[in-house]
């Protein structure tokens, strides 16, 4: 009787301490791989205001509207920068930006040209996604990074 009292009142306990160990060891792992990338497609972009009230007035030197025009299955069918009909190469566009802006960076304390994107109800994401890498900069020979349009902004779509 007395072997099976000792029997009965023996504990079984779980040993925490391996299982301690390997949470550290998983923290550890984690934090050493993780890796901070930067963020891809930071654009400055305003979009319009959901009310009927007036457009923001913002007073730049060099106002530029781009216009873009699908047709129904949401294909582009023409572009036009300050109502100059460039077709739908993206290359001309980019020309005229450069033409119309320069290379140059902005004076300290300016925030450089705004350009106003009013596309079709319909048009694709695809183009107007073209059409900002086009106006925002591009890379040169020495693949170093040209600026031209940082502060980008949408008009309501049309219909």
């Amino acid at each position: 009787m007395k072997i099976r009292r000792e029997v009965e009142q023996e504990k079984h306990e779980l040993n925490m301490t391996s299982m301690i160990d390997i949470v550290f060891l998983l923290l550890v792992f984690f934090v050493m791989t993780f890796k901070i990338v930067e963020m891809e497609g930071d654009f400055s972009i305003r979009m319009p205001l959901a009310g009927n009230g007036g457009q923001t007035s913002d007073v730049t030197d060099l106002p530029l509207k781009l216009r873009l025009r699908s047709d129904n299955d949401g294909n582009l069918t023409s572009m036009s920068l300050n109502e100059i009909n460039l077709g739908t190469d993206f290359t001309k566009l980019r020309a005229n930006i450069i033409s119309l802006v320069g290379s140059d960076e902005p004076a300290e304390g300016d925030d450089g040209p705004e350009i106003e994107i009013d596309t079709d109800y319909n048009v694709r994401y695809a183009y107007i996604i073209q059409a900002i890498t086009a106006v925002s900069g591009y890379k040169d020979d020495t693949n170093q990074v040209v600026k031209l349009i940082e502060r980008i902004k949408f008009a309501k779509p049309r219909r």
